[in-house]
């Protein structure tokens, strides 16, 4: 048995080896980037010129290079998958067979660029019959992939191998990446593009061609949005909008059903005659069995599959007491009868060098660029070659003119013909071989006058070749006929319907309702937090971590409601827009939010200042009352809001430097009190201000002594209480009976002794058995009992309500439906003295 010994490196070495170190890290680094990029650029990724990846654009070309075009007998699909194996894909025979049997498939591709003979697979997600079976040719539309390959229109790479050359990309005479679309898993990166439909695209092409300055609205026009094979209804076209917009987004697919009546009881059946794309049909049908067999779906009775050569049937019996439509829903939503495509535009780009997601217009820029350059490049090649016709045909002009001495030396001079025909006729060493290579009966038989004729075609072409190289209208010109002959001889109608309602579906219905508290912050962080997450804490307690905050960012806005309320946002510019509670994301009181302008289209420098829940529009005659910083009231109906466009609508008019502040919705009957920062308040009827349009500027509220501003309003009510707060954490309630009633647009009565007890920072009407939720510059929020705060007349002090610390102050107030829990914490000492209460009466 042999020893144990340590092996050192020269104890294995090869002929001329070298061996280097290196540290591991930086070596793992660099080759795990090498390994990304290759796949990246090398397997997963589309080009955005030809919209293929490697292995599509190999078969393509191997089935071009053997002749298996459109109009040519099939061959089996061994001997192409061999031949792209041999040639130029060296990897696994599986997946370059799966590859193209993708591109034969018409459940998957748009525009099939492959056209099979023999079983490859359904849409049951049969597997394809083996590739000994199979036989494959190119489409007729593939051709056009190809066309021009050979006229230098594109670059080329060596093999694996180096013993060929194969195209770097294939000249796509039309836009493939969109019209097919593209999937494809690389390292840290995905593409999704949805295949559209041809003649959308070519006249968005032509569109951009038209008009370089077209805006996305424009090419929407146009390209209504994906195109899938399978057919389907598209849900919406928000998500449309954003894919095209910033090349991400995500569209609802939902299957084409019908209901039908059957048996003497008149049940219904529900039909399924479309499905979204990708979604394999029996797969769908045992999903929806086992939901039947567990009862997550109930009312169905049978359940077959009726499919035959004149298309999709799915059968879905219900039984006699079943509600169909919401059988339907629940369909919907557990199961691929709905589904969601999720769109990641992301192709190479810069002659494969760079991945990048692109915007529809990007997309189009760049294979129109591509194909411009296409052109160029043939009608140079097309010159060239005219260039070099044009010149044989000059010498053989002139050896047809002078054919007898042209024998004459050709047979006296075998070894020196060539320079004795140079000499003579002064030819150049193309044009005296072209007459040598010639046969000298074919060199009597030369016609002048064809000579002739060709050589003037030659010399329009040539002249026209020119002209378009030196025209880049010209060029745009060929380029917009060409696509415009392709759309015409391969274009069709939409598949896919794409519509702007949900159908009879209520997302609300997939929602639990549920009251929660929403913030927003001054950098524009919105979240909304169940009411559940806070705890009632005693009078006067510091109170737990509200928000994560980023540096110098407060809360600003604070309000409850239901996830299913309707939430109208006003924001400081006048505008106005409107959610649904659950439509703002749910976040812990530590998170910071999501920013406001992922959910609001918002415009630089144009932020939310009032968040209100509104009833349904029509229902009732409701008010909606605006105040602005400056004191500006302004009285609309809620009607005049209820068409609220996705990019909003102007909510009000704004003198310069003001701001909208408040909104209240109201009944027509309201009083209001408006309170301001120095301390000064006003009531007065909603009715003093009259009902004006929804655009209009408004009218003066009260008048404001220089430096102050309104700091709150709000609807007094019966059975209410005024609350005061001021910013150093005092805080008092105040009969509603104590603000009387003044004329609108006066100086008001005195309300807070702010020189004495700091400036106030909100004001609002609550309910005494409710709780109050304070909230400090710092993001600290405590939740207090409101019957823990005493009595007072204004203008008093009041009781500390919320410790601040140096440097922090109050800066808002919001009440909230008490919870019934007990406090957590007790009352501190401090607020136990005499002083705090101070009512301060005069």
């Amino acid at each position: 048995m042999g020893h144990n010994r340590d092996y050192k490196p020269e104890d294995i070495a090869f002929p001329n080896q070298v061996i280097t170190e290196s540290e591991l890290v930086g070596e793992m680094q660099s080759s795990y980037i090498e390994y990304a990029m290759s796949v990246i650029v090398g397997r997963a990724l589309p080009d955005v010129r030809d919209g293929l990846k490697p292995v599509h654009r190999r078969i393509l070309y191997a089935m071009y290079e053997d002749g298996l075009t459109a109009d040519k007998p099939f061959k089996k699909s061994a001997t192409c998958v061999g031949d792209v194996l041999g040639r130029y894909h060296p990897h696994g025979d599986a997946s370059v067979y799966d590859a193209m049997v993708r591109l034969a498939q018409n459940f998957s591709m748009r525009y099939m660029l492959v056209e099979g003979h023999g079983n490859f697979g359904s849409v049951d997600g049969d597997p394809p019959a083996a590739y000994r079976y199979t036989e494959a040719r190119m489409s007729k539309i593939s051709d056009e992939m190809l066309r021009d390959i050979n006229k230098d229109t594109v670059d080329w790479d060596p093999n694996f191998d180096e013993s060929r050359k194969e195209p770097r990309v294939l000249p796509s005479r039309f836009p493939n990446l969109l019209v097919n679309g593209s999937s494809g898993v690389a390292v840290g990166m995905a593409t999704s593009i949805p295949p559209h439909n041809l003649k959308e695209v070519i006249n968005a092409c032509i569109c951009v061609l038209d008009n370089p300055d077209a805006t996305l609205e424009d090419l929407m026009q146009h390209v209504k949005g994906p195109d899938f094979p399978t057919r389907g209804i598209i849900m919406g076209r928000s998500g449309i909008r954003a894919a095209y917009a910033t090349g991400k987004g995500k569209v609802i697919v939902r299957a084409r059903t019908n209901f039908e009546e059957f048996g003497r009881d008149n049940r219904t059946r529900i039909i399924v005659t479309e499905l979204p794309y990708m979604v394999k049909k029996r797969q769908l049908i045992k999903t929806i069995a086992d939901q039947v067999k567990e009862k997550r779906i109930e009312g169905i009775s049978d359940l077959r599959d009726e499919t035959d050569r004149n298309g999709m049937r799915i059968v879905i019996e219900l039984k006699r007491d079943a509600n169909a439509q919401v059988v339907l829903n629940k369909l919907y939503a557990q199961t691929a009868l709905q589904s969601t495509f999720s769109i990641i535009m992301l192709a190479l780009v810069d002659n494969q060098k760079q991945p990048k997601i692109l915007s529809l217009r990007h997309v189009l820029d760049e294979y129109l660029a591509f194909q411009e350059d296409i052109i160029k490049r043939r009608t140079q090649y097309d010159l060239r070659k005219a260039l070099e016709r044009a010149h044989l045909l000059e010498g053989l002009i002139i050896a047809q003119d002078n054919i007898d001495e042209v024998i004459r030396i050709i047979r006296s001079s075998y070894d020196n013909a060539k320079e004795n025909l140079m000499n003579r006729f002064s030819l150049d060493d193309v044009q005296a071989q072209a007459i040598l290579d010639m046969r000298l009966k074919a060199l009597q038989g030369l016609d002048h006058e064809k000579l002739e004729a060709e050589y003037k075609e030659l010399e329009e072409r040539i002249a026209y070749f020119r002209e378009l190289l030196a025209s880049e209208e010209m060029l745009k010109g060929v380029l917009k006929d060409e696509l415009a002959a392709i759309r015409d001889k391969y274009g069709d109608e939409r598949r896919t319907e794409i519509t702007d309602v949900y159908g009879e579906m209520d997302i609300e219905d997939l929602i639990p309702e549920e009251q929660c508290v929403f913030t927003l912050t001054d950098m524009g962080y919105i979240k909304r937090i169940p009411m559940d997450e806070y705890k009632q804490q005693g009078r006067g307690g510091k109170g737990v971590k509200g928000l994560t905050r980023r540096e110098e960012d407060v809360v600003k806005t604070m309000f409850t409601c239901s996830t299913h309320d309707h939430i109208m946002f006003f924001t400081t510019m006048g505008r106005a827009y409107r959610l649904k509670g659950y439509e703002i994301p749910e976040g812990s009181r530590q998170s910071k939010g999501m920013n406001v302008v992922n959910l609001l289209p918002l415009m630089p420098g144009e932020k939310v200042s009032s968040m209100i829940r509104v009833p349904d529009f029509g229902e009732g005659d409701y008010y909606l009352c605006m105040v602005t910083r400056n004191g500006v009231i302004k009285r609309t109906e809620l009607d005049a809001y209820k068409n609220i466009r996705k990019n909003g609508v102007i909510a009000i008019n704004l003198d310069e430097g003001d701001e909208l502040a408040w909104v209240k919705l109201t009944d027509g009957s309201a009083k209001l009190v408006l309170a301001t920062k120095k301390g000064m308040c006003i009531a007065f009827d909603e009715n003093d201000a009259r009902s004006i349009g929804r655009t209009a500027r408004g009218v003066k509220a009260l008048n404001l002594k220089e430096g102050d501003t309104v700091v709150g309003m709000d609807i007094l009510r019966d059975g209410g209480m005024v609350l005061t707060v001021s910013e150093t954490g005092y805080g008092r309630l105040s009969e509603v009976t104590d603000y009387k009633l003044q004329n609108r647009g006066g100086m008001g009565t005195k309300n807070y002794h702010t020189a004495k007890y700091g400036d106030v920072a909100a004001i609002e009407v609550v309910d005494p058995a409710d709780d109050l939720m304070l909230i400090s510059s710092d993001g600290i929020i405590i939740r207090i009992a409101l019957n823990n705060i005493r009595i007072c007349s204004k203008p008093a002090k009041g009781v500390r309500v919320m410790k601040v610390s140096e440097g922090e102050r109050l800066i808002t107030a919001v009440s909230v439906p008490a919870d019934g829990e007990e406090a957590v914490s007790e009352l501190p000492e401090d607020n136990a003295e005499p002083e705090d209460i101070d009512n301060g009466e005069e």
